[in-house]
């Protein structure tokens, strides 16, 4: 089963990081993203640039309404994820506990919805099959 795990954190978490050497950041982040690598359990995963570099649509609004970042309060904002294929929720527990995160940074961790999750007979879910087995297709 896959599951993501999303890096939230605070302002203050942020600050935090500014006092610590970027190579230190790095280095912790390697040998978690290594560790991973080497149980065979990582999917794929990504960081996220800063806030003032994304933007927000909104569909309160008739037609959506973007706003460019940085957000109004940032309580918690998303700074990258991991999705993980792993044999159980307390295997994703685990990982998610081992992430080289600080005070202020918490891991929210979501299961992932395989094919199997919906009716077989459904005409968009068989459609869904079609695209992915056509995306796996494309990166060979």
């Amino acid at each position: 089963m896959k599951y993501m795990l999303i890096m939230r954190s605070t302002d203050e978490a942020l600050e935090a990081a500014k006092n610590m050497p970027f190579e230190e950041i790095i280095e912790s982040m390697g040998k978690y993203n290594e560790a991973l690598m080497k149980a065979g359990v990582v999917v794929g995963g990504e960081g996220l640039a800063e806030p003032d570099q994304g933007f927000v649509v909104d569909y309160d609004e008739d037609p959506p309404m973007v706003t460019d970042g940085p957000y109004g309060e940032t309580k918690e904002l998303f700074g990258g994820f991991w999705i993980l294929d792993v044999s159980s929720k307390e295997e994703a527990i685990e990982w998610a506990k081992r992430a080289p995160l600080g005070r202020g940074s918490k891991m929210e961790v979501r299961r992932v919805h395989e094919m199997e999750d919906f009716p077989a007979d459904n005409e968009w879910i068989r459609k869904e099959a079609a695209w992915r087995d056509e995306l796996e297709q494309r990166k060979s």
